[in-house]
Formats: C-alpha cells, sequence, structure tokens
C-alpha cells in the first residue's frame, strides 16, 4: 500500500489492515500460491506452452544486467531516509531461508 495513503487513514482503518497483513499473511499468501503452482504449471504444459528454466549463468548474467535497476533504486529512496540495500539484504535472506 501506499505509505501516504495509509498514513492518511484513521487508526482504526489502519488497525484493521495491519490486522490483517504482515509477516503471518505472507506465509499463508506464499504457501498458497506454492500450492498452486504444480497445478498451474501442469495446465501450461497441456496446453501446448513451453517453460524454460533459465541456467545459473544465465540468472547471474540477468543478475548483472538489473544491478543499475537497483542502484538507481537504492539512491532514489536513500533520498527518502530509507536504507535501501538493507532492505534488499533482508529481502534475500528471507527467500533463501523460505526456499
Amino acid at each position: 500500500m501506499n505509505k501516504a495513503k495509509y498514513d492518511s487513514l484513521p487508526d482504526d482503518l489502519k488497525k484493521v489492515i495491519d490486522d490483517n497483513s504482515g509477516l503471518e499473511l505472507s506465509i499463508f499468501a506464499g504457501g498458497t500460491q506454492a500450492d498452486a503452482d504444480g497445478p498451474a504449471r501442469q495446465l501450461a504444459v497441456d496446453a501446448g506452452n513451453t517453460i524454460v528454466t533459465i541456467s545459473a549463468e544465465d540468472a547471474k548474467a540477468w543478475e548483472d544486467l538489473a544491478k543499475p535497476v537497483y542502484d538507481a533504486w537504492i539512491a532514489d529512496v536513500k533520498g527518502k531516509g530509507i536504507d535501501g540495500q538493507a532492505l534488499i539484504n533482508e529481502a534475500r535472506a528471507l527467500m533463501a531461508a523460505y526456499k
């Protein structure tokens, strides 16, 4: 949610959002998505779609190409008082922990 919009809400509505979001909802949503991935993948295969898994080498190349985008975002949010690199590091750590 847009932070400015959230901040503009009355406290009772913020509480509703806070009570229905966060880590527990993320875990639930992630699990629900993971449970749907297998059947959805099979539907795609059955429909004649080609599924491509990129190699680790290609993934690294893509990561290198995306670095300027990350760097620009980090610089942008730094101007807003946010440690973007710390957020990226935390996201990567969480992805590794829940892989």
